[in-house]
């Protein structure tokens, strides 16, 4: 049995992996939509190089979540979840953690076709993944735009449906993802709801 259905809930590493990811991405779609339209300016290059190593930063957080899933595993079903629902939790599930990786990577391959140089907050120079190209430029500029939608629009569907199980079918699943603060019983156990999964 693993971690996450021994405590019928997402544990520690899981639930703050999870909103760091979220609001790391979170920031970087909202400055990637007005960042291209800023003039050109030292300004736009600080911003520019914070939003590459802010997603090299999600990648590394994406890296480490799944390596953590892996040994961890996942909470158990809900009593009750339909068959068809649990299987459109996984693929959207997986389909998001191949997003936050393929991300990253085409906007890194993007900066590489560029020609830019590429640092993590200054401390240290990464390689290119893509030898310098004007033509691949703008595929990977475009792919890296589209991944980014499809991403927001599936995170906006995951965030619905968490919401629409917490206040319209009231049970556990929104809950198992926020760090617990239940009252204890007398011997020390949580007295929530926490038996389902995610």
């Amino acid at each position: 049995m693993s971690l996450h259905q021994r405590l019928g809930r997402w544990s520690g590493p899981s639930i703050a992996l999870h909103w760091l990811t979220a609001l790391l991405v979170l920031g970087l779609l909202g400055v990637g939509l007005f960042m291209t339209e800023l003039p050109n300016n030292p300004t736009k290059v600080k911003i520019y190089a914070l939003h590459k190593s802010l997603g090299l930063t999600v990648l590394a957080l994406v890296a480490l979540r799944l390596l953590w899933r892996l040994y961890a595993g996942a909470p158990a079903p809900l009593p009750g979840t339909p068959r068809w629902q649990h299987l459109t939790a996984t693929l959207v599930h997986w389909t998001m953690y191949a997003l936050l990786i393929a991300v990253p990577l085409a906007g890194w391959a993007y900066n590489s076709a560029s020609n830019f140089p590429l640092q993590w907050f200054g401390q240290f120079n990464l390689p290119r993944l893509v030898a310098p190209d004007p033509e691949m430029r703008a595929f990977w500029r475009a792919l890296h735009g589209w991944l980014a939608l499809t991403l927001a629009l599936l995170a906006l569907g995951h965030a619905a449906a968490a919401l629409k199980h917490h206040y319209l079918d009231r049970d556990d699943t929104l809950r198992r993802m926020l760090p617990r603060f239940g009252r204890r019983t007398a011997g020390g156990a949580a007295n929530d709801k926490d038996k389902g999964t995610a």
